[in-house]
């Protein structure tokens, strides 16, 4: 557990608000060349969610990373408020840093009401989480090599079911499950467990598509960049309890990679869908 680290997550999504659609948030003060884009796109929901009313909850998301952003100077949030029905409000929010657009994201939210209910099963037979290394017992042999890295704090606990980038040598199927969860406690507000799950969520889906081809972004000879994001979400649940993301790649060509996941809680309930696409190319 790295309550400091999750603090800190939270303190970082919440965003000071400038004028009436205008927020500004900051990056963490770590060595980045560029932000991480689940930041942007969780503090992006924040700006959108703060304009809606409590009577709505999100269920969508969709975005485009235009731009890397820069972490030495804040990120300005500006908010349109596209529609606000009786069932559904959908808002567009634009991230800007010197001047330009680094980051789209539209929301929709919608008033909770009953409605048919199915869903795909978990996956089965899969390693209890508590069962799995977390980053550290799993980096130590790396240790030397990640140098401040393996240091840095971190608000996410990430335990791979099957082996981690790191250890990927051959080609494998294009398929992983990875147990993730906040690695502290995190209040109660359920948008700060939505907008923590869509940090995460730009954690590990891309380099599924990797498997097949026997590569690894870990030793430096590939680059990954998130290209668009979406989300869909289906039930409640809680970020700082275990969740299980199902992970596949369906497709990856033209420097591309397409991957996509499932979020399941403990109890097997599906929660939350994601798609992300992002560039994938050796490095040059």
């Amino acid at each position: 557990m790295d309550q400091t680290a999750v603090d800190a997550l939270v303190a970082l999504l919440d965003l000071e608000q400038l004028e009436e659609d205008i927020f500004r948030g900051l990056s963490p003060d770590e060595d980045r060349q560029r932000v991480f884009g689940g930041q942007v796109a969780g503090q992006a929901l924040v700006a959108g969610a703060r304009t809606v009313s409590d009577e709505y909850s999100l269920h969508s998301l969709h975005s485009y990373f235009l731009r890397p952003g820069d972490p030495n100077v804040p990120i300005l949030y500006l908010v349109d408020r596209i529609r606000d029905g009786r069932s559904f409000a959908t808002r567009r929010v634009s991230a800007v840093q010197h001047g330009k657009p680094i980051f789209h994201l539209s929301a929709n939210f919608q008033v909770p009401e009953e409605g048919f209910d199915h869903q795909f099963e978990m996956p089965p037979g899969l390693p209890d989480p508590e069962s799995l290394p977390d980053f550290h017992t799993r980096m130590e042999p790396f240790k030397e090599q990640l140098a401040a890295f393996y240091h840095r704090p971190r608000p996410i606990d990430l335990r791979y079911c099957e082996l981690s980038p790191w250890f990927r040598t051959e080609p494998l199927p294009p398929v992983q499950h990875v147990w993730i969860k906040a690695n502290g406690v995190l209040p109660d507000d359920p948008l700060v467990h939505l907008c923590v799950l869509t940090y995460a969520s730009d954690m590990s889906v891309l380099d599924t598509s990797l498997l097949p081809h026997g590569e690894s972004f870990a030793a430096g000879e590939v680059f990954l960049a998130s290209l668009d994001h979406a989300m869909w979400f289906h039930r409640p649940f809680r970020a700082d309890e275990w969740l299980l993301y199902a992970q596949d790649s369906p497709t990856a060509t033209g420097g591309r990679g397409l991957g996509r996941g499932l979020v399941y809680d403990q109890s097997g309930a599906l929660v939350a869908s994601v798609v992300q696409e992002g560039v994938i190319r050796r490095a040059r």
